[in-house]
């Protein structure tokens, strides 16, 4: 692991002008989903974060040509050459959304040999629901540790009717992928639409997949015989947005997130008002944060819901706002790890199972802490901006891996922060 760190001091408040990076959650599924064609295609806006890198060398590994244009966030993916179902171990074990590649090989090859996927320790985030719905879809699934060889015999048409247990994001994207290429129709119910997934369902219309999104929360696919290459601009990340609205709202400041998309993140902002912070949404996304906050109580869920990506950020804002609040998470079991190393700056939070009652007060103190994932980076880089005195941040690979230079985008608003 290395032993870099990020610095953070106590900041003045915020003011001035940003754009968010391309979506990462939108990124990496739409990499995964050009393994569907044969051809040149064109990715904008992809964010320069090292989970996206991973996913550069897993299609390399693949067979595909790659050119990235780091400084103008460009990517060229030609997947002709593809000629490899089976991802290296090594290459699973370093990000969750290697698993994301089962849909899209099993839909070109017929077959695919994946490894169980590593990342962030938030929770179990088990591939049950992906594995359960390619069963009921005709995949032959055969568990040898740490792979899985899945199979795909029938050459008929398959009429599947998936129902998820739980909106999963990377179950609904893998069964998309899968059912593209597939005879007859798949219809996906209770699936995840995050905006995210949104994103992810238009690259596959654009390739010529045949999708309806129906309501309450059902995809319907007609299976089509190829796909064809795609040229696709990424949408902002609205989760590196609200890090960059919170970090407004603690250090107070006036901020304006210029390519914010406002109506993707509804119960988030509201909440933020309920503050007391005055936000804005006509262009892009303008937050005035408000000298006196208010402590909300928020519970995460899948979309419309309020983010579990952001449930770590929002919290250190309970830690210095007025008032208590009960902050619940639902989505991922361990992913209120950050609240111990909140405690060692001060923050009053005790825990009860998935809930975190906080109660806030005047002042959180730097000190050294471990970020235990990606939103949890985002988290203690807020509170060290709050914080008397200097943060030492361990763990730093991953804010890399979620992040394309916010710190510089943070810097340019007037926060106090080095690597």
């Amino acid at each position: 692991m290395s032993n870099e760190y990020i610095l953070v001091k106590q900041s003045k408040p915020l003011y001035g002008t940003v754009k968010a990076s391309g979506a990462k959650n939108a990124a990496l599924p739409i990499m995964a989903a050009l393994i569907l064609n044969s051809g040149k295609n064109v990715l904008k806006n992809i964010p320069n974060s090292t989970d996206v890198k991973q996913m550069i060398k897993l299609l390399e590994d693949l067979g595909a040509k790659i050119f990235f244009d780091t400084k103008n966030n460009y990517l060229e993916v030609d997947t002709s050459e593809i000629n490899n179902f089976e991802v290296k171990s090594e290459i699973m074990n370093k990000m969750r959304a290697s698993i994301l590649v089962m849909g899209s090989l099993l839909a070109r090859f017929n077959k695919a040999k994946v490894a169980m996927p590593g990342g962030c320790l938030i929770g179990a985030r088990p591939i049950d629901f992906h594995l359960k719905g390619f069963l009921k879809m005709g995949v032959n699934v055969k568990e040898q540790i740490p792979f899985f060889d899945v199979t795909f015999m029938n050459k008929g048409v398959v009429n599947n009717k998936i129902i998820l247990e739980y909106p999963s994001v990377g179950a609904t994207e893998n069964l998309a992928m899968f059912a593209c290429l597939k005879k007859g129709r798949t219809i996906i119910i209770n699936a995840a639409l995050e905006p995210e997934v949104l994103d992810f369902l238009d690259v596959l219309k654009k390739m010529g997949a045949q999708i309806n999104i129906k309501l309450p929360a059902t995809i319907e696919i007609i299976g089509v015989e190829k796909l064809n290459s795609v040229e696709h601009e990424i949408i902002p990340d609205r989760l590196e947005v609200g890090t960059l609205l919170l970090a407004c709202a603690v250090c107070k400041g006036e901020i304006h997130v210029e390519n914010a998309q406002s109506e993707q993140m509804d119960v988030f902002l509201e909440k933020l008002k309920e503050m007391g912070h005055e936000v804005e949404c006509n262009d892009g996304i303008k937050l005035k944060a408000t000298d006196l906050p208010v402590a909300v109580g928020f519970k995460t869920g899948p979309h419309p819901g309020f983010p579990t990506d952001l449930q770590a950020p929002m919290l250190v804002a309970q830690c210095v706002a007025n008032g208590r609040s009960i902050i619940e998470e639902t989505v991922f079991e361990n992913r209120l790890m950050h609240t111990i190393e909140l405690q060692k700056m001060g923050a009053q939070i005790k825990i009860y199972g998935n809930k975190a009652q906080v109660n806030g007060v005047e002042y959180l103190y730097g000190t050294e802490v471990i970020a235990t994932d990606i939103r949890a980076s985002a988290a203690l880089v807020i509170s060290g901006l709050v914080a008397k005195g200097e943060t030492k941040i361990l763990g730093i690979h991953h804010w890399k891996r979620g992040y394309d230079k916010l710190e510089e985008k943070l810097k340019k608003l007037g926060a106090n922060i080095s690597f």
